[in-house]
């Protein structure tokens, strides 16, 4: 057996193992995902809570909506670390790199929003313009995916094998800043869905669903990238129907008459 096919032979089971535990890793976050969020969802506009218990609501629910769509670059990942001896530790720190880029999003997210409440406590009501405001997010959810930056990162995610060849970088910190970097091509790939997400209410788990199936087929599946465009003509049409009749939509928890 020539010696150069060595490693790749190697390699195989690591892969396998990887794509395995990351899986399992957001089968368990979905689990836990559910357990908590059952019967919370409160529509657009759903209250935040306090920063600790959001983040960590927020960080599981983007490990079960994300990790099965980034199985092929950490596999990826994976495959070349064996090679250059990165280790299981290499891959679970660019892991945790992408999970960081993540939460910085979601904690951004949850600054603006404390900022809109604060800013003007009952805008945001459903008694006020909260109907117009869920209806215009999901207008410009859907109009993003049109951008030349969700191409561009849209690209990378579904074809990272020059970044990690490229920017290769060495050591658990190497692995880690490599993982942020490409959880921030994947912010930008998927930040008009979770716009949408936040639109249509946050702690809907059919709704963290749907998205997590969007975000899989446009970065995985064949194809994919074609399907941003039925992305786009669906959030905007969405848009338009959450405006003009939002008891009628499907999935969409339309808040009772409260105040702030």
């Amino acid at each position: 057996m020539p010696s150069w096919f060595e490693p790749r032979e190697r390699a195989l089971p690591r892969e396998t193992n990887v794509a395995a535990a990351l899986l399992v890793a957001a089968l368990v976050a979905w689990i836990v995902t559910y357990r908590r969020m059952r019967g919370m969802d409160d529509g657009p506009g759903t209250d935040l809570g306090g920063l600790g218990w959001y983040v960590g609501v927020w960080v599981t629910t983007t490990a079960a909506m994300m990790l099965p769509s980034v199985v092929p670059t950490v596999t990826l990942y994976a495959r070349l670390g064996e090679e250059r001896r990165a280790g299981r530790i290499g891959t679970a720190a660019f892991v945790a790199g992408y999970l960081i880029a993540w939460t910085t999003y979601g904690l951004l997210a949850y600054v603006a929003y404390r900022g809109a409440k604060e800013a003007a406590p009952n805008f945001l009501s459903w008694s006020n313009a909260g109907r117009y405001v869920a209806a215009g997010a999901l207008v410009v959810a859907g109009l993003y995916e049109l951008t030349p930056l969700k191409r561009f990162c849209l690209r990378h995610c579904r074809a990272p094998l020059h970044f990690v060849l490229s920017g290769w970088r060495s050591g658990k910190s190497g692995a880690m800043r490599m993982g942020l970097d490409h959880g921030l091509y994947c912010v930008g790939c998927c930040s008009g869905l979770m716009v949408a997400l936040f639109a249509l209410g946050v702690m809907s788990v059919t709704w963290m669903a749907t998205v997590a199936l969007i975000v899989l087929v446009q970065k995985v599946l064949p194809h994919g990238e074609r399907f941003a465009l039925v992305s786009a003509v669906a959030f905007v049409g969405l848009g338009i129907w959450v405006a003009t009749a939002p008891s009628s939509v499907p999935g969409l928890h339309v808040p009772t008459m409260r105040v702030g």
